[in-house]
Formats: structure tokens, sequence, C-alpha cells
């Protein structure tokens, strides 16, 4: 990790709580608010990986909403409510550290950036909604590929930018498969475990194993 150049971050799970916009309508939902958030992440995921493998690609906003009709089918949520959780999801919260450490970051003098899932469209929207937007030099979206994480072509896109190395990125992820993949691709891969979560096998060990970002900082 002494060589790093590039620190690059996941954005939903990692920066952004994909649970929040599930959460601040708890009210509504009532108690199984929680099992609807991740059977939606769930499922949105599912899609991506399915999409990618039957090149029958969707941008991740399309994905989003084909999730989000099959998941509140599953859990019989008011279909009123379809509106008010996309606008949410457009405007996730980020986790509680993450403008304390990407300030510090900036001043060390690193280029950051976030490689995603999200089109372009949603990702500035979701830095700019939560004052972010001039911490980053870049906003990495899949749609210049057309494909999804973890191809390694998704991976090969800040290479290509900033012409560095493979072992001169930091990449981070609550996403063990997108650790794997970032890993297995050449990045330095680190983990950042919120939830006590176990380790996939998908042949990677990240570098670094983190509870929030602020231990990066110590890593760095």
């Amino acid at each position: 990790m002494k060589n790093i150049k590039a620190i690059i971050f996941d954005a939903y799970g990692t920066l952004f709580d994909v649970n929040s916009a599930a959460e601040k309508c708890k009210e509504k939902i009532g108690n199984k608010w929680e099992g609807f958030a991740n059977y939606w992440r769930t499922t949105q995921l599912e899609y991506t990986w399915l999409r990618s493998l039957m090149k029958r690609h969707k941008d991740f906003w399309q994905v989003t909403e084909d999730s989000l009709d099959k998941s509140m089918q599953a859990y019989k949520i008011d279909l009123s409510m379809r509106n008010e959780l996309l606008d949410l999801y457009k405007i996730l919260s980020p986790f509680s550290e993450v403008t304390e450490v990407l300030k510090s970051l900036r001043e060390k003098k690193y280029k950051l950036a976030i490689l995603s899932n999200g089109t372009p469209t949603l990702l500035n929207q979701l830095v700019k909604s939560n004052k972010l937007d001039n911490l980053f030099d870049d906003l990495f979206s899949v749609e210049e590929i057309r494909i999804y994480k973890p191809d390694s072509k998704v991976y090969e896109l800040p290479i290509k930018k900033y012409q560095i190395q493979k072992n001169e990125v930091a990449f981070l992820s609550a996403n063990t498969w997108d650790v794997s993949g970032g890993g297995n691709y050449g990045f330095n891969s680190n983990w950042v475990n919120r939830n006590n979560n176990i380790f996939d096998n998908l042949d990677y060990k990240p570098q670094n194993e983190v509870k929030d970002l602020k231990q990066l900082i110590d890593i760095i």
C-alpha cells in the first residue's frame, strides 16, 4: 500500500447506505422495511449479473426500477410508494465517516474516484446531494462499457484514464464479490466489512479488512 497513487471507492453500500431509502419510509412500510430493503438490493445485484451474462444490458436505474417492482410485490408494499422510494434512492445517505475521510485523503493529494455500476446521472446526483462533488477527481460508470461488475473491463477504466499500474490503486468496497473482482484484476483490494459478514470464496483474500473508512487513514 506504500506506492498507492489512486484510491477508488465503490459507491453503493461502501460510501452510501443502500438501505437508507427504505429506512426513511419505515413508518409507512412497518417492521418489514429492513427485509424489504435487503431483498431489493439482492434482486438489484442479481439482475446486473444476469444481464451481463445474457448480454441484455439495461442501465442501473432501469435495473433499480425493475428490482423494486419485484420487491414491492414480494413484500406487498403499497404501489403508491414506488415513486417516493425511487426518489429517495437518488439521494441515498452517506455513512457517517465518509465526508471526513474523503477530505483527509484529498489533503494527501491522492487521486480519488468512484467506480460504480451507477449511471453517470445517478452518481452525479448522489455526490452533489451529499455535497461531496468537490472531493472526487472522477466518477467512473460501467455505462462506458455497458457491462456490470465484476467484469474485468470495469476495473480497467481508471487504469486507462490515469495511466498507472494496477498495484498503484487502492480499491475499497463493502461487497465481497466486488473486492474479489478488483483484487483478481490486480488492485490492492480492501474490504469494508461494516456488518461482520463472512468473506466469499472467490480466489482472493482482501489486502485489508476494515470496519469503516476511518481505518483506511491508518493503512494508507
